[in-house]
């Protein structure tokens, strides 16, 4: 009776030069990651979970970071380490940690780790979020912070604000009575409004074109990636065939943001000799600055577009999801819903339209927001900050070249630092802990933080929170939509 093992070697003798090379490069690769693992020195590093071989830590991250690294926080301290591959990381869970990271030695913490679809997507890195630290990116950074988010730009797009929340209006409108996907509505108004402020009238189809290339980048920085987990293993983005993946995305992406900023250069140049003044585009202003050289080393057109994708990728899901998460609290807590629309009808009462003028009057929807902010932050972890060289943080050693993570969530719902953290309470909720018995620098701290984690381009999004909110709250009467799938 033939049996399997009759049949086995010569299934092994043909296809043994596959098995035998696959083998081979495993062998080498867990030698080779596990010899970098035992000859690196530790130092006295701030204590974390016991760590696996190779991966380290990648399993106690889970899903959701924010939270997961939250809870193991509250067992080993607010310096953690841990190790995400290869990846030596500080995780930084407490207002004081954090103002060191972020004030203290914020020139030490400037740079950025090494990330491959950054690093191909934003065209080598030359954006203002994951430039190196260095004159380029603090003279770009400056000229941004100065130029394209300043008080005098951001009050330039006023009408365009004006028209795209009528807009939104008028959709909203015609869904009375009925359910209506708020969170479509409002990331239509936030994309348009960020569109028409950066490079103006689009096309329909390349408007969309774009935006599918954006969320598809997105999700590509949404996990982990091997190649960035293992540096020192060149070839694995290529055998995975990331690279790949990301330079096709890339010159998709490249070939329609040509495409936009050609015929916005076209038109201008057509109505060039035309007397009808209309707000600089963001993306004028960045094309000047390249032709005039204004920051004494030359901008190219590719540095243009790399800070237009920060524009978009931070100027549109951020503000959205704040906007989504402040009318869910407030459809969930119906008190405060009457009390934010109270507010804004009292305020605009007799008022055929309603505008920015009056936004400083919105206090209690200014507490609205600023608890959704808390609660919500945009960034969870901040972008990943990287050690410029050894140095120390409540007596630990932090390594040179160490990711530090600063988990912003879990700061924003630390009790001993808010009171009834985890609730959604505009009303009594005192920002700069009031209500609270701290220490003076503990309220310094906390408040630093509060502020210190919101990104540059809050300017512009706070004023699209107040904006939509006021808007929308005032003429309807909002409540969620349950459904139930058995």
């Amino acid at each position: 009776m033939e049996t399997l093992m009759d049949h086995l070697p010569s299934l092994q003798n043909s296809e043994s030069p596959f098995v035998s090379l696959y083998t081979t490069i495993a062998a080498l690769l867990f030698i080779f990651i596990l010899w970098k693992i035992l000859t690196r020195t530790s130092g006295n590093l701030p204590p974390g979970p016991w760590k696996l071989p190779i991966i380290g830590n990648l399993l106690n991250v889970g899903a959701l970071p924010h939270r997961t690294l939250r809870d193991l926080a509250k067992k080993y301290g607010p310096v953690m380490h841990i190790k995400l591959g290869e990846i030596s990381s500080v995780v930084i869970s407490s207002p004081e940690t954090a103002k060191i990271v972020l004030k203290t030695h914020d020139m030490l913490f400037a740079g950025r780790p090494f990330i491959l679809a950054a690093h191909i997507i934003w065209y080598e890195s030359t954006d203002i979020i994951y430039a190196p630290y260095g004159d380029y990116w603090r003279r770009l950074r400056k000229f941004c912070i100065t130029e394209l988010l300043g008080a005098k730009r951001v009050q330039s797009y006023r009408q365009i604000r004006a028209d795209e929340s009528l807009n939104m209006i008028k959709t909203i409108a015609g869904s009375v009575g009925s359910s209506v996907n708020l969170s479509k509505i409002i990331s239509s108004f936030s994309l348009n409004i960020t569109s028409r402020s950066s490079l103006g009238k689009i096309d329909t189809k390349q408007e969309a074109e774009f935006m599918e290339h954006i969320h598809k980048f997105a999700e590509e920085l949404g996990g982990f990636s091997f190649s960035d987990l293992f540096p020192s293993i060149k070839i694995l983005g290529v055998i995975s065939g990331e690279r790949s993946r990301l330079e096709k995305l890339h010159r998709e992406l490249d070939t329609t943001l040509e495409n936009i900023m050609g015929d916005h250069e076209k038109r201008k140049a057509d109505a060039a000799d035309s007397s009808q003044t209309e707000a600089e585009l963001l993306l004028d202003v960045l094309l000047n600055l390249q032709e005039r050289g204004q920051l004494d080393f030359p901008i190219t057109r590719n540095n243009v577009k790399a800070v237009i994708m920060d524009m978009f990728v931070a100027g549109t899901s951020t503000s959205s999801a704040v906007i989504e998460w402040a009318m869910s609290e407030m459809m969930k807590n119906p008190r405060i819903l009457r009390k934010a629309q109270a507010e804004v009808r009292e305020v605009y009462k007799g008022k055929e339209t309603i505008d920015e003028t009056n936004l400083h009057m919105l206090n209690y929807l200014n507490l609205v927001i600023k608890e959704t902010l808390r609660m919500y932050p945009p960034g969870a972890i901040l972008v990943p900050r990287l050690a410029g060289e050894k140095t120390e943080i409540d007596g630990y050693e932090i390594p040179r070249k160490s990711t530090v993570l600063v988990n912003a969530w879990a700061i924003n719902r630390d009790p001993n630092y808010w009171e009834d953290a985890e609730t959604f309470y505009p009303a009594t909720r005192k920002f700069g802990f009031s209500n609270q018995i701290l220490s003076n620098h503990s309220k310094m701290v906390a408040n630093y933080i509060y502020f210190a984690t919101k990104n540059y381009l809050v300017a512009i999004y706070k004023l699209r929170i107040f904006f939509t909110n006021q808007s929308i709250l005032g003429g309807y009467r909002w409540s969620l939509k349950f459904t139930i799938h058995g």
